[in-house]
């Protein structure tokens, strides 16, 4: 996936690890602990559509921040035409963002993705999904995924010890969701109905269907 990876700690890799109450002191080398997964389309240079998974993204209301490698096809369709849709897969569309992890739209492949990644210029066929068109901004969205976010670009900031990643500030322009997700009649969306595909710790999950408890705010117990 294009997105950030942690680096593990100088001189934690000989298994000495420190005890506090009960907890070790350790250092993982990726912190995707339980983050959602999108697909992003952007578009390439000769007008066709980019498709990338990530899980390094967080929402504060209409603004999505997203977390990109440097060296991408993504990022650099964003430098140059600065809209995007922001597709949301259901637990069941795993294999196809599995097919598309190790693709990069990219040419020729970036020296850091040499050797894991490969060139793919049909993303879309390559995963088995199908483009449909925006109301918006002109990538298209992903047909499968209930939820798509028409996005523009606010702004891009280097991130990291070299400036290898990308965090990337998205407006929301347009929502759409499939009505399934809905509650019937409302703008809300179901979270009796809705769950988003998570990545753990590099482990695909779907959420459990039991539901603790609504959150004091919450406008659709």
């Amino acid at each position: 996936m294009d997105n950030a990876t942690i680096p593990a700690a100088a001189g934690t890799a000989t298994g000495h690890f420190s005890h506090s109450r009960g907890h070790l002191s350790v250092s993982p080398k990726i912190l995707y602990f339980g983050t959602p997964v999108a697909l992003l389309t952007t578009t390439n240079p000769d007008g066709t559509a980019n498709l990338a998974p990530i899980s390094s993204l967080w929402a504060l209301g209409h603004t999505i921040v997203l977390g990109l490698g440097s060296g991408g096809r993504t990022g650099a369709n964003l430098a140059d035409r600065p809209e995007l849709v922001i597709n949301l897969p259901s637990p069941d569309l795993w294999p196809a963002v599995e097919r598309l992890a190790p693709l990069t739209g990219a040419f020729p492949v970036p020296e850091a993705k040499r050797g894991v990644f490969r060139h793919e210029p049909d993303k879309f066929a390559a995963a088995g999904l199908h483009p449909e068109d925006s109301v918006v901004v002109g990538p298209p969205r992903v047909a499968e995924c209930p939820l798509q976010l028409e996005a523009t670009v606010r702004s891009v900031t280097p991130v990291g010890p070299r400036g290898e990643f990308r965090a990337v500030e998205c407006a929301v322009v347009h929502v759409h969701a499939a009505a399934a997700v809905m509650v019937p009649g409302t703008q809300y969306v179901d979270p009796a109905a809705w769950r988003p595909l998570i990545y753990n710790f590099r482990h695909y999950y779907g959420l459990a269907e039991q539901e603790l408890a609504p959150g004091f705010r919450s406008e659709t117990a």
